[in-house]
């Protein structure tokens, strides 16, 4: 079977990109993966289905299927493979709001940004916030259950995933949940596929829960000239609340950060804390203080407290473009480990070590109020040595991390290039587990072989 003259026979002609230099712009997510293929064709889909005649095409020639969103994840989920389909939702971006129930009905091409903006209109907040919100689209945040800035209160992407249309492996399309705030009949499907990275199916629509719009924030940025100093004050603040912001930086991305925006930000700090509180009324600047006498007690050298919104979003940023701001020292080896949260001191003094061990620059963000971290390994490209500490420190935060009872991915997913540290992590019986889940909805393998699970054929 030609793969490529049945793809252009059933779909519109501009569905179906087969120029070598048009595709090159979908063979790679944001983790650069050096080992991404050339794949036959790349698909932008528009409908359902599209999507399943797609499917349909691949399945009977047994050729892989890589679903794609914006390209803007960091774990290798979406690098295409040599002679597979690239099948790109990146038009399917309609988004209609239901004020009345409080819903969303979102094609997954459609931007997080966008998905907030709509929602606004009608006063009402999509809140699950990654740093890439501008670019990052709604279906690539369900692959990896995104989560962001302000998950320590309002939680994850799956807590506001209600329902999805999904083509299975052989076309057909099913729908899971649906505009429903209680539901229990049948297994929790629609959980399986978020979070699944493309493995399992393509996801051509979804139900999003919405709340009232989030009420204007007080924001306490506090510097410590100790690392422990400000993992301790992380702590202090989750046992006396549970603010709507509660984010990390270290040194490296401090000064990254303030070579890019020159705000001031004290060079020496070894860690910056942004916290914010959202509680109604007074109630939020009372919340702030408590916060400021807790970062004081912890030996902060500096702590600054403003109800100003531009000047909190001005934190804020600082805190967004952390990792494009280190991009710009060298390629990036990223990660995102995270940890129970009494273990965070322990899991950012360790990374401070492996760092210095294997002398290479690692940048640490976090989303500090869940234990979730962003190491950010620098790289010289030019220097086949360092690179070599650098994969050796890459491994090392890893086995830090799951060896303080932590997890190798928070939410950027486990994709290409974790999916070594993926058995060893989750055991023999739950990857067992796992293979058996995808061999039922995927037999053949064709949804984003590579990719999280290894060794399957």
């Amino acid at each position: 079977m030609d793969v490529v003259s049945a793809l252009t026979s059933a779909l519109p002609a501009t569905a179906v990109i087969t120029d070598p230099d048009s595709m090159d712009a979908y063979r790679w997510d944001r983790a650069n993966d050096p080992d991404a293929g050339v794949p036959v064709a790349v698909v932008r889909a528009t409908s359902t289905a599209e999507v399943q005649t797609v499917v349909r095409i691949a399945a009977e020639a047994k050729v892989p299927i890589v679903p794609r969103g914006a390209g803007s994840g960091l774990s290798g989920g979406s690098s295409a493979i040599a002679g597979g389909i690239v099948l790109s939702l990146d038009t399917m971006r309609e988004i209609s709001i239901d004020p009345v129930t409080r819903m969303a009905t979102v094609q997954p091409g459609a931007f997080n940004a966008e998905v907030k903006a709509a929602a606004a209109e009608h006063g009402l907040w999509y809140p699950p916030d990654p740093s890439s919100f501008e670019f990052c689209s709604i279906g690539g945040n369900i692959a990896t259950n995104a989560g962001g800035l302000c998950c320590v209160k309002y939680g994850v992407t799956t807590d506001y995933v209600l329902g999805m249309t999904v083509v299975l492996a052989d076309g057909r399309a099913v729908k899971l949940g649906g505009p429903r705030l209680k539901d229990v009949a049948g297994l929790p499907l629609t959980k399986l596929f978020v979070g699944s990275e493309g493995t399992l199916g393509v996801i051509t629509e979804v139900t999003l829960r919405l709340i009232p719009a989030q009420l204007p924030p007080t924001t306490v940025v506090a510097m410590f000239p100790e690392l422990a100093d400000a993992t301790n004050a992380v702590l202090d603040i989750a046992k006396a609340m549970r603010p709507s912001m509660l984010e990390f930086m270290d040194k490296p991305s401090i000064n990254a950060v303030e070579d890019e925006l020159k705000m001031g930000l004290d060079r020496e700090a070894e860690g910056m804390l942004v916290i914010q509180s959202d509680e109604p009324g007074e109630h939020s600047s009372v919340q702030a203080k408590i916060i400021e006498e807790i970062c004081n007690n912890n030996s902060a050298s500096e702590c600054y407290l403003t109800a100003d919104p531009d000047e909190g979003e001005a934190f804020v940023t600082a805190r967004r473009i952390a990792i494009p701001a280190v991009e710009k020292k060298g390629a990036l080896l990223l990660e995102d480990v995270g940890v129970p949260l009494p273990k965070l001191g322990d899991l950012v003094l360790g990374i401070e070590k492996i760092a210095a061990d294997r002398q290479v620059t690692i940048a640490v963000i976090a989303h500090a109020g869940d234990g979730n971290t962003h190491p950010l390994l620098v790289l010289d490209p030019k220097d086949e040595d360092q690179q070599k500490r650098a994969q050796i420190a890459y491994g090392e935060v890893m086995d830090l991390a799951t060896g303080l009872g932590g997890t190798i991915t928070g939410e950027h997913g486990v994709g290409r290039l974790k999916a070594p540290w993926l058995a060893p992590y989750l055991g023999e019986d739950v990857m067992e587990l796992n293979h058996r889940i995808k061999q039922a909805l995927d037999p053949d393998n064709i949804f984003n072989p590579g990719s999280v699970y290894t060794g399957l054929v």
